[in-house]
């Protein structure tokens, strides 16, 4: 049976009372860790700075409880947990907000197809789009930081393989790219029409960071020329 989470206000603990203070404090240092930190703090980034017996599940569990009714959240996100805006005040700060450039249509469904179809390469990207696809807008999306060079395809020409990276799921609020919206969700959203092909399917995303058995790693292109020796002493006289 699972311990419920106590209700504790942390301006009335009293130092006696041992397993309540050590909450307190325990949810005292997440809640500055996670304000002064740009990424999200996971169990492994907490738990070396809090009680030897802390039950970080629960430690956070109280906190989104508490900034529930907030104007900022405490939400899961790329596997670990930050503070974040609520949803609903968003119009309020949007004038706020620094103007970000708008990526292309091209530059949107390459990183649609990336994010569901990882590890993917160019030519299979251009194969799904079932149009070319530059260089420019693939160099756009590494420059965002939310795509990455997973590998290389062990076939010929050892084309580059792409993949998702935290800061994709952090902008766009996911916890895992499992959490992409499948066919049902698109379809309700509006955003595949009703003119599906038969036998259309939407793949389930991974972005496990291990290389698939036809990946390899990549590596740095060698140089087209090597460097001279450093003269000698008695060449430098010459």
């Amino acid at each position: 049976m699972k311990r419920p989470v106590p209700r504790i206000d942390l301006f009335d603990v009293r130092p006696d009372d041992e397993r309540a203070f050590v909450f307190a404090q325990d949810l005292r240092i997440i809640e500055a860790r996670l304000f002064s930190s740009a990424e999200p703090q996971t169990s492994t980034t907490l738990r070396p700075h809090l009680s030897a017996k802390a039950d970080v599940g629960a430690l956070m569990e109280a906190l989104q409880r508490d900034y529930a009714p907030r104007g900022v959240n405490l939400l899961r996100v790329a596997g670990g947990w930050m503070l974040c805006t609520a949803p609903d005040l968003a119009p309020v700060l949007n004038e706020q907000a620094p103007e970000q450039r708008k990526l292309s249509r091209a530059a949107v469904e390459v990183l649609a197809i990336i994010a569901y179809h990882q590890p993917v390469t160019r030519a299979e990207i251009e194969d799904i789009r079932g149009v070319s696809t530059s260089k420019g807008t693939l160099d756009v999306l590494l420059e965002t930081g939310w795509i990455r060079l997973r590998g290389r395809r062990r076939t010929p020409g050892r084309p580059v393989t792409y993949g998702t990276t935290p800061a994709f799921l952090v902008q766009f609020g996911l916890d895992s790219v499992q959490d992409l919206p499948g066919l049902d969700e698109l379809k309700g959203a509006g955003l595949l029409d009703g003119r599906i092909p038969a036998g259309f399917s939407i793949p389930l995303p991974s972005d496990d960071p291990q290389l698939h058995e036809d990946e390899e790693p990549v590596e740095p292109e060698p140089l087209d020329f090597t460097l001279s020796p450093l003269p000698t002493a008695d060449e430098d006289e010459n």
